[in-house]
């Protein structure tokens, strides 16, 4: 419902007044603000209130460059796969990607894991997530340790392949990757998976969590990877 105007009710009912009183009046007025003003200024008593400025609108940042279609961070080719990836199951291909850098993407809404090099996909598997008051983080981890027979600290249970994302412990890892099974905030892959990663993976491959974000042939796997942490 739109609001009335504030002069509305002027329009109802207008003022009684005779156009040389209206005038006066006005005229009045006038001189008093210009007087008042101009005293504040002469006398070192203030300053006349200006009018408000006129609001900019704020410039938009700039987005980060993307990568160049021809960067290794621009997906170039995926495996074929026909149907959503069940538990339990990956696919592994090196056959089309070229040496490049390695970089992984975790969709935690798809609960998938896909590893590229070069901006080829060479493998993708369903993943163990964590739920809870232990949920899987996201954002963007480089790979800061790497043991193929690590047992966790914290649980005492085998973490075979191991690969470190953040300072607490969250890794990639080996796991009985199952319907109904939940890691303690860790991205758990099929152990022979994880073994192929770990063979492929270097200290500093990047690993990129996201909760629902797709991409496909043509998209950045990190859009400025020269900034990426």
């Amino acid at each position: 419902m739109p609001r009335p105007s504030p002069f509305a009710r002027f329009r109802k009912h207008p003022l009684r007044a005779t156009g040389g009183f209206v005038a006066i009046s006005l005229a009045s007025m006038l001189a008093f603000h210009v007087g008042h003003d101009a005293a504040q200024l002469l006398f070192g008593q203030g300053q006349a209130e200006a009018a408000p400025a006129e609001r900019l609108a704020p410039v938009p940042a700039k987005a980060p460059a993307a990568p160049p279609v021809d960067s290794p961070f621009v997906v170039k080719s995926v495996l074929k796969i026909d149907g959503p990836i069940k538990f339990g199951q990956f696919y592994w291909d090196e056959s089309k990607a070229a040496p490049g850098p390695l970089v992984m993407t975790v969709d935690l809404e798809a609960r998938t894991l896909s590893v590229f090099r070069g901006g080829h996909e060479i493998g993708a598997t369903a993943i163990l997530k964590g739920y809870g008051d232990k949920p899987t983080p996201t954002g963007i981890f480089p790979i800061t340790q790497k043991d193929a027979d690590h047992v966790s600290s914290t649980y005492e249970a085998p973490m075979p392949y191991m690969m470190r994302l953040t300072p607490d412990g969250v890794s990639i890892h080996g796991s009985k990757v199952q319907k109904g099974y939940a890691t303690n905030g860790c991205v758990g892959v099929p152990e022979e998976f994880a073994r192929r990663l770990f063979d492929v993976a270097q200290l500093g491959d990047k690993v990129i969590i996201t909760d629902g974000k797709r991409i496909g042939v043509g998209d950045p796997i990190i859009a400025n990877p020269d900034h990426a942490s």
